[in-house]
């Protein structure tokens, strides 16, 4: 194959990709309707034509008809008075109104003919015309339709619906680990006021075991109120022995 048929069909080729690229169903589908439109007017003149023309050959016939019976009439009137020669020349031009009235018959014939054909023709078109209307509309709305779901998919493919449900469940996540710290907390909390409190109520004991210690072992003062009635706080020249007897009897009372 050579360069040039390679080149040509190459061309070709992109052209009609580019026009079926370029077509679009609801302008084309217009643009038939329309040119049958303008085919039906068309057609519709030419049968006017034609029928105007019948018509004109059929008063020409009728007329070369009345002609030719006219003179038929002034040959016999010119026989009944004697005029051969006048008859003669009368039968003259019937016969002239006859042979084209005769013509003009076979061509009303024809053009009669052909006026039925066009008018068969005329009413195909319309009718191909009215279906062709229906079509158009109900391909249009195919197409409104086809167009409208090709953009409904675009859009949900150009949607990144995976990106969009990671990021709900990270959030889901997230929340999730949110409730957890807040319970924790909760919990957390109850748990250090439980023990306080129980700090509080182990640790008053040991407290007042803790003072008396102290108070026995620097020899300070014991509060006169805590004595029985009639003794006296003991001097700092208590013995060792009586220091020691004086914490077993605190311990035991506590």
């Amino acid at each position: 194959m050579g360069l040039f048929d390679r080149m040509s069909r190459l061309l070709r080729a992109n052209l009609n990709d580019m026009v079926s690229k370029a077509e679009d169903p609801e302008k084309i589908l217009e643009q038939a309707v329309i040119d049958m439109q303008e085919n039906l007017v068309q057609l519709r003149q030419a049968v006017a034509q034609t029928i105007a023309a019948q018509k004109k050959t059929e008063k020409q016939f009728n007329d070369n008809q009345d002609e030719a019976n006219k003179w038929q009439q002034r040959a016999q009137l010119a026989l009944t008075k004697g005029d051969e020669e006048l008859a003669r020349e009368a039968l003259k031009r019937k016969k002239g109104y006859s042979d084209t009235a005769t013509m003009l018959q076979s061509q009303l014939t024809q053009q009669t003919t052909q006026v039925d054909d066009l008018k068969k023709k005329l009413m195909q078109l319309e009718s191909k015309i009215s279906e062709a209307k229906t079509k158009k509309n109900m391909l249009k709305a195919r197409a409104q339709a086809a167009k409208a779901n090709e953009q409904l998919q675009n859009t949900v493919g150009n949607m990144n619906t995976g990106s969009a449900m990671a990021a709900f469940e990270r959030m889901e996540e997230k929340v999730q680990m949110m409730e957890a710290r807040s319970q924790a907390a909760i919990e957390l909390g109850g748990n250090n006021l439980d023990s306080q409190f129980a700090a509080l109520e182990s640790g008053s004991d040991v407290d007042d075991e803790l003072a008396a210690l102290k108070a026995s072992l620097t020899g300070g003062s014991v509060n006169q109120a805590a004595l029985p009635q009639g003794q006296t706080q003991p001097s700092s020249t208590t013995s060792t022995d009586d220091e020691l007897e004086a914490l077993r009897q605190q311990l035991k009372k506590s």
